[in-house]
C-alpha cells in the first residue's frame, strides 16, 4: 500500500515538476513578446572632399599665395645673379682670346665655382621655402583635424570620412556630403580670426 501511494507521488511530483516548467516557459516567452524591440539607432556617417576643401580654404589659398610671393621675391634676387653670370659666361668667351691662356684657365676656374654656387643657392632656396611652407601647411591641416572632429561631436555624426587624394572612400551617395558646410564654417572662423588680429594691431 505504501508503495503505491509512494508511487503515486512520484508521479504526481513529476507531473507538477513538467507543469511548472510548462507554465514558466509559457510566462517567459509572453513577457519576451510583450517587451518592446529595441530600437536600431541610425548611425549617422559624412564625408568631406578634402582636396576641395583644401582648394576652398580661404587659409590654405592664403598660405600658397603667400609662399608663392616669397618664392618669386627671393627668385628675383638669385635670377639677377644668374643674369650676371651668363653675360659673364659670354664675355669670358671674347676675353679668354685677347687676355692669353693663364687668364683664361683662371677665370674659367672662377665661373665655374660661381656656377655651382648658383646651382647650390637654388637647391637651399627651393628646400627653405619647402620646409617653412611644409611646417605651416602642417600646422594648418593639425587644425582642420580638430575642427572637424568638433564638428562631428557637435552635429553627432559616429564617422566623417575624407575622400581626394590618397581617397579612403571608394562610393558615397551625394547626400552625405558635407564639404560646402564644413568649407563655409572654417572660412568663417578663419575671418573672424583675421578680423581679431587687425583690432590687436
Amino acid at each position: 500500500m505504501k508503495s503505491k501511494i509512494h508511487k503515486y507521488q512520484k508521479t504526481n511530483n513529476n507531473m507538477m515538476s513538467k507543469k511548472i516548467v510548462v507554465i514558466i516557459a509559457l510566462a517567459i516567452s509572453i513577457v519576451s513578446c510583450n517587451k518592446p524591440v529595441p530600437e536600431v539607432k541610425e548611425v549617422k556617417t559624412a564625408y568631406i572632399d578634402t582636396s576641395v576643401l583644401m582648394k576652398e580654404y580661404t587659409e590654405a589659398k592664403d598660405l600658397e599665395a603667400k609662399y608663392k610671393a616669397k618664392g618669386e621675391e627671393k627668385g628675383r634676387q638669385l635670377q639677377a645673379e644668374i643674369d650676371r653670370f651668363k653675360q659673364e659666361a659670354s664675355n669670358f668667351q671674347a676675353q679668354a682670346q685677347a687676355n692669353g691662356q693663364a687668364w683664361a684657365q683662371q677665370k674659367g676656374a672662377e665661373l665655374q665655382k660661381k656656377e655651382q654656387q648658383l646651382s647650390y643657392a637654388q637647391q637651399a632656396l627651393s628646400q627653405q621655402l619647402q620646409q617653412e611652407g611644409g611646417a605651416e601647411m602642417d600646422s594648418l591641416v593639425t587644425g582642420v583635424k580638430k575642427f572637424i572632429k568638433a564638428y562631428g561631436k557637435e552635429k553627432g555624426y559616429a564617422y566623417i570620412y575624407g575622400t581626394g587624394e590618397p581617397a579612403s572612400i571608394l562610393y558615397a551617395e551625394d547626400k552625405f556630403d558635407i564639404t560646402k558646410e564644413v568649407v563655409k564654417l572654417l572660412n568663417d572662423k578663419y575671418k573672424a580670426s583675421a578680423k581679431k588680429e587687425e583690432v590687436k594691431k
